[in-house]
């Protein structure tokens, strides 16, 4: 089987930026969501209703012809690291310490990829200019969120921990997931494994915890947040997820991590009218500057016109 891109193709880009406007907007959808409902209830509905729905698209395109056996085990141990673990030490964090502060911590994912693809795969190695380019881009993001979202690093180290922790499972999930690329497994049924997987998972929980039947009953406004969080941020951002991951390999698609807090910050402008702030913009500029250097291409022309400076 070929190796993955490491250099990324214009399509993988695009589809980059369409699953951090997916995962953005999804910051949107929970704002309404829990303003009704608990957080865990909320996150085991997100991936019990994109469930159903890739399971039904599943059979719909499995109709008259043979499939693979299913792979459970791959299944559920992507759901526990790219879903179970990380939503949950979020959440809980989230509680403790500013959303800034938790985006920036988030953040360092790609630079945990880079490291563990490195370590235990043959075609992701660390190069000087993607690391470069994450350090700059993670700079970047601090700018957009501002300086001040640091003021809080020392206190509440738990609860920091946990966001920590939380970026090292999605960086091992990302590089877990190269597993079904090798099984011949198509991105939508592996997106339907892991959340279907994630579902059987949390549903016990969210019952233990919540007791959801003595909530009431959810308006229009949080039923179509649900509806937002599960057919847009879950089930077709896990489609791309996969999509990007089965060609580009986990340190390009955890990339996107950089970029959720930016779309999340243009949708507010966009939808809600939010004033952009001159540092915002200009940490953007910085975060894109330090993507453009993670593409081998623009690196390769930065040396080749140095050379041609200095002969």
């Amino acid at each position: 089987m070929s190796t993955i891109n490491v250099t990324m193709k214009p399509i993988e880009w695009l589809l980059l930026v369409l699953l951090s406007l997916l995962w953005g907007g999804s910051f949107f959808f929970n704002r309404i969501a829990v303003a009704t409902l608990p957080p865990l209830t909320v996150v085991t509905l997100r991936v019990a209703i994109a469930a159903l729905v890739l399971n039904l698209l599943v059979a719909f395109g499995a109709r008259g012809r043979a499939t693979a056996p299913t792979p459970w085990r791959q299944f559920f141990v992507m759901g526990l690291l790219n879903n179970v673990i990380p939503f949950s030490l979020i959440v809980w964090s989230q509680t403790r310490i500013a959303s800034g502060l938790a985006s920036i911590l988030n953040a360092t994912t790609p630079l945990i990829t880079i490291v563990l693809a490195h370590l235990v795969t043959r075609d992701e190695r660390i190069t000087w200019g993607k690391a470069l380019g994450l350090v700059l881009g993670l700079g970047g993001l601090i700018v957009v969120v501002g300086p001040a979202a640091l003021a809080g690093v020392g206190s509440n180290v738990a609860a920091q921990a946990a966001v920590l922790l939380a970026a090292c499972s999605y960086a091992a999930a990302g590089v877990y997931g190269r597993v079904f690329r090798s099984l011949g497994i198509a991105p939508l049924r592996t997106a339907s494994g892991q959340v279907t997987a994630a579902a059987t998972m949390l549903l016990p929980i969210a019952l233990a915890v919540d007791r959801p039947w003595l909530l009431p009953v959810p308006g229009a406004d949080v039923l179509g947040a649900l509806a937002g969080l599960a057919l847009l941020s879950t089930a077709l951002a896990y489609i791309v997820y996969f999509r990007i991951l089965s060609t580009a390999g986990a340190s390009n698609l955890l990339l996107v991590t950089l970029l959720i807090p930016i779309t999340a910050i243009a949708l507010g402008a966009a939808v809600f009218g939010e004033r952009l702030a001159l540092h915002q913009i200009g940490g953007m500029a910085i975060v894109f500057c330090g993507l453009l250097v993670t593409d081998r291409r623009v690196t390769a022309a930065l040396v080749r016109r140095s050379g041609r400076v200095g002969s």
